[in-house]
């Protein structure tokens, strides 16, 4: 049976990371995987999830089945952390799931069985999972103009004159903040627009919001999302628990749908739940549990802001030192783009042959298509990227 499988490629961020750790030069910079990393290059335990972890290693009763929708404190807590005081908070209804990804997989099957004939648009370029996980529910996509490569910045007037065309069969998949992998956001007038053209239109907002709290803060990074539930009778939210808590490899995430009531958004809950039995049937609970903890106690919530916060103005600093160096040793300002952009990555538009020079040369590494983790890198490591940069042409 097996004989018969033709194998697949390799998956070209982790492909990278394995080539990067072989590589013996001291000096080596990574700037692939999506990781935020302190200036040591350690992707730290962040102080409120290692005090919430100790909490429940002492107190917590069994580790008994939680159940199809996870924890519900959990679910909760994440939707009062996107919807509260929003008209779609009252008709919300949230499922934990495996990460963001098993969340966008969960909402896709849910599309899927309400309108098989559904198109998902996404945007040029958008999140590498975006796509073959719609696909592989059974989801025709399509893409809408975004990024343009040369000004480095969202293309809003082709991205809005796209979303005018869309209608009732249409899903129309947004990044709530970060954009992954340009960096590039949308203007608060673009949400506005997007939100009128919703309610015009009839076509569903699909919101996937991995990296609140990495650009601007946790209430200015929603305020998109926010506005869209204040005003759309549907709309479906992933969210992750990754970035801003650190909990990348327990993949805690949720999954939330406002319906146009309660009830219908309870139905949708339901049908998430049947589905998670047919795949996963229930989700994680370590992380989930952290950050319900985290979320219901006043000290540790504050303490988890501040730590965001601080890296969240760490990563901001970043951008901004390499714009200093850049402009310093270039002379020039073409690569001002890394202080507009926000989160944790920018794409460069670097070419093939140009990333390749950078990775043999200079022991640079950045993923296909030029995307450069700002979050992964060290301040000590600037001036080599700068000077790598340079010397390839950028």
């Amino acid at each position: 049976m097996f004989n018969e499988l033709i194998a697949p490629g390799q998956d070209p961020i982790l492909a990278l990371t394995v080539a990067f750790r072989a590589d013996q030069r001291p000096d080596k910079v990574d700037l692939g995987i999506g990781v935020y990393r302190n200036s040591a290059g350690e992707t730290p335990v962040m102080q409120a999830v290692r005090r919430a972890a100790m909490d429940l290693a002492e107190t917590q009763p069994t580790k008994s089945y939680v159940g199809l929708a996870g924890d519900e404190r959990f679910n909760q807590a994440m939707t009062d952390l996107l919807l509260a005081g929003t008209a779609g908070h009252a008709r919300a209804a949230a499922v934990q799931t495996p990460g963001a990804s098993g969340a966008l997989r969960m909402l896709a099957e849910l599309i899927a069985t309400a309108r098989p004939s559904a198109t998902v648009w996404i945007s040029r370029p958008s999140y590498v999972n975006h796509k073959p996980v719609m696909e592989s529910a059974g989801l025709a996509v399509r893409e809408y103009p975004y990024f343009n490569v040369d000004t480095k910045q969202v293309d809003e007037q082709a991205m809005l004159a796209q979303i005018a065309q869309l209608g009732p069969d249409d899903v129309l998949l947004l990044h709530g903040c970060c954009h992954n992998p340009t960096g590039g956001d949308i203007s608060a007038a673009s949400w506005q627009r997007i939100t009128e053209l919703a309610l015009e239109r009839g076509f569903l907002p699909f919101v996937d919001i991995a990296y609140q709290g990495f650009g601007d803060g946790l209430q200015e990074d929603a305020a998109g999302l926010r506005r869209l539930a204040d005003a759309v009778p549907e709309m479906v939210i992933a969210t992750s628990c990754s970035k801003n808590f650190g909990l990348y490899r327990e993949r805690t995430g949720a999954a939330i749908v406002i319906g146009e009531s309660a009830a219908a958004a309870a139905k949708a809950k339901a049908h998430i739940q049947r589905l998670a039995r047919g795949t996963y049937t229930m989700p994680p609970d370590h992380g989930a549990a952290i950050v319900a903890r985290i979320l219901h106690d006043d000290e540790l919530r504050q303490l988890w802001q501040d730590e965001l916060t601080a890296m969240n103005e760490r990563i901001n600093q970043l951008r901004a030192e390499l714009v200093q160096q850049f402009r310093a040793v270039a002379q020039s300002d073409r690569f001002d783009y890394f202080g507009q952009h926000r989160g944790m990555f920018s794409v460069t538009g670097l070419s093939a042959e140009q990333l390749a020079r950078l990775k043999t040369d200079h022991g640079i590494y950045v993923v296909d298509g030029g995307r450069v983790n700002v979050a992964g890198l060290s301040e000590a490591a600037i001036p080599t990227v700068v000077k790598g940069f340079l010397a390839v042409g950028a």
